[in-house]
């Protein structure tokens, strides 16, 4: 079952050419990732969060008190709410939370540090709606992931209150590309090339910015005293290595980190849980992992 599910979904992202431009790459990824549409149990509703769009979502039976705050991927460069509203919005009913999607600014049109500072200004509009840091956990995918960990490794630095926890699918944790599984699983992956991401990241990190910066590349961060962590990779993805040298060193700095490597699936796969039961079973484990962390 997981084979022929996953491979409907490979079908799906390879029934078309891969756009060029970004306005056509965001089109795309907003049409495939909105595929399914969302549960009509789930309310929906469009927030200024201090200039930065934002999508509140409540399921039925979820405490409004706590909030999963989330951060699309699209490698700074696309990924919406629409994108990712279904997983999002699924994502809020397992944990039992209400959910805060952002539309942080994309690049090459805004660079480097625009979605970090959106991701930080959304987490202090949470807090001045007087939602306790630690009844808030922070996730998101691919870049989102990125965003997570630079948003936990800034408030840490500030000595702010942390996040009850971090939630991290399929993470771009190095933007100087450096992890192994870029080439080995090249001929799997049906969706992340180097290729592809060196030309994300000098979309977003312009050659002045350097990419050694624990922000820009949170696997070079010390992730001494961050909040419990939960990273789901796929075993069929090129940024795999991402995601386990993140464990390993978030692991090594006494950090609590769960890794989960799903056999088989790719990159941000619980993006398609409406038909996908791997995706929903990512979820299942993910809203565990929240309701254990968070107050």
């Amino acid at each position: 079952m997981a084979h022929s599910e996953i491979d409907a979904i490979r079908a799906l992202l390879g029934s078309k050419p891969r756009p060029v431009g970004w306005s056509e790459r965001r089109q795309r990824l907003d049409e495939v990732g909105s595929t399914w549409p969302v549960a009509p149990d789930v309310r929906c509703e469009a927030v200024d969060c201090d200039g930065v769009a934002g999508e509140w979502s409540i399921a039925p039976g979820s405490e409004p008190k706590r909030v999963l705050l989330y951060f699309h991927g699209g490698g700074y460069c696309s990924g919406s709410i629409v994108s990712h509203r279904r997983l999002v919005t699924e994502a809020g009913r397992a944990a039992g939370t209400r959910t805060l999607a952002i539309d942080y600014r994309l690049a090459p049109e805004h660079p480097y540090p625009a979605a970090h500072e959106d991701a930080l200004t959304a987490w202090r509009f949470l807090r001045r709606q007087g939602i306790a840091a630690a009844s808030i956990a922070v996730g998101g995918d691919s870049a989102g992931g990125n965003l997570t960990l630079g948003l936990i490794n800034r408030l840490r630095a500030a000595e702010e209150p942390l996040p009850a926890c971090a939630w991290l699918i399929s993470p771009w944790t190095d933007l100087t590309m450096s992890g192994d599984t870029l080439a080995t699983k090249d001929g799997i992956d049906p969706l992340i090339h180097k290729a592809y991401l060196d030309e994300l990241a000098d979309a977003y990190a312009p050659p002045s910015i350097n990419r050694l910066d624990p922000l820009m590349s949170p696997l070079l961060a010390d992730l001494s005293g961050f909040p419990p962590i939960l990273i789901q990779v796929g075993s069929a993805e090129t940024l795999l290595a991402d995601a386990t040298r993140l464990a390993q060193t978030a692991g090594a700095a006494d950090a609590d980190v769960t890794l989960q490597i799903w056999p088989h699936m790719i990159h941000a796969w619980p993006v398609w849980n409406a038909h996908l039961e791997d995706g929903r079973r990512a979820l299942a484990y993910a809203g565990q992992f929240i309701r254990a962390q968070i107050r």
